[in-house]
């Protein structure tokens, strides 16, 4: 649930900010498209979640325990300040905090995992601010294109809804596994189950606890239009749906952030998104919380297990 809470951010705060829906609505339509993309490509990731980081022989219920609570205090804490952070990176830093507890760490998942989750982010910055730099702001060069488009508000509207449960298929794709991966390393469930019955409990948390980081990216960092909500999704969606079918844990939440940012330097300038304070928060938040949830991991299992 705190997962859906962050979750519903990159997806469907684009479209709240745009007022193309209301909040209750965003919550079930993510929730809805959430299962869809869980179930039709989430393996992939469970796969790399449950056996690719830590060896699956050290993986038992007690540490998968450990790993999910670790996580989630950390997501927890995120929620709270209301900044949406990375289920894939807490989930991952929880892991990671496991293994080096085990001195058992597949590195080698490392050597390509890190290097996209730098990559794509930097892509996602890059392919909205090109994209929306062509239409924005209207010049004599571009004059043409910027009223075609925006004399097609209705058609708009709808395309930025579809949009947005695409960003919600992508992130069930990907972030499910972050729930359910130790659990199936643990063997405590099976796969095609568990994508089944964790997959909605994201939706639950994006109703209950996800209200202040939709309004967060939604409305604080830039307003977003029907335009923007629209770029911001398909750029990210399709980036997180490619790293899906990789089988990387990917983190959605900075994909969506720094598209987002990338409106904000075109229309606000570079140096007031880099000032603005939940600019500053975030990047904080980005940082701490990962490395907790290797700590909390790494604590727990000192203190209750033996090696």
């Amino acid at each position: 649930m705190n997962m859906g809470a962050s979750g519903i951010a990159p997806t469907f705060s684009a479209a709240y900010g745009g007022k193309l829906v209301n909040r209750k609505l965003a919550a079930l339509l993510f929730g809805i498209f959430v299962c869809l993309g869980a179930i039709s490509l989430g393996r992939g990731v469970v796969k790399t979640i449950s056996q690719g980081i830590l060896p699956q022989s050290f993986m038992n219920f007690d540490v998968a325990l450990v790993i999910l609570l670790s996580a989630t205090a950390s997501l927890f804490l995120a929620n709270l300040l209301g900044i949406p952070e990375s289920t894939s990176m807490v989930t991952v830093g929880a892991i990671t905090g496991a293994g080096l507890y085990f001195k058992h760490l597949q590195l080698r998942t490392f050597l390509w995992l890190i290097p996209l989750w730098v990559l794509f982010p930097v892509i996602s910055f890059l392919l909205t601010y090109f994209i929306y730099r062509m239409i924005y702001p209207p010049r004599d060069k571009n004059l043409w294109l910027y009223e075609k488009i925006l004399s097609q508000e209705k058609a708009l509207r709808v395309l930025a809804l579809i949009i947005s449960c695409y960003g919600a298929f992508a992130v069930g794709t990907n972030n499910v596994a972050n729930a359910l991966g130790p659990l199936v390393g643990a063997k405590i469930i099976d796969m095609n189950l568990g994508l089944f019955l964790i997959a909605p409990f994201f939706g639950l948390g994006a109703l209950f606890f996800g209200k202040r980081n939709i309004e967060t990216f939604g409305k604080e960092v830039v307003p977003l239009g029907t335009i923007t909500a629209s770029l911001v999704s398909l750029v990210t969606g399709s980036l997180l749906v490619v790293a899906s079918s990789l089988g990387a844990p990917f983190p959605y939440v900075q994909l969506t952030a720094l598209s987002i940012f990338a409106i904000s330097c075109i229309k606000n300038g570079h140096r007031v998104t880099l000032s603005h304070h939940i600019t500053r928060r975030t990047m904080m938040v980005w940082t701490l919380t990962p490395l907790l949830a290797t700590g909390v991991s790494y604590l727990l299992l000192s203190l209750f297990l033996k090696k």
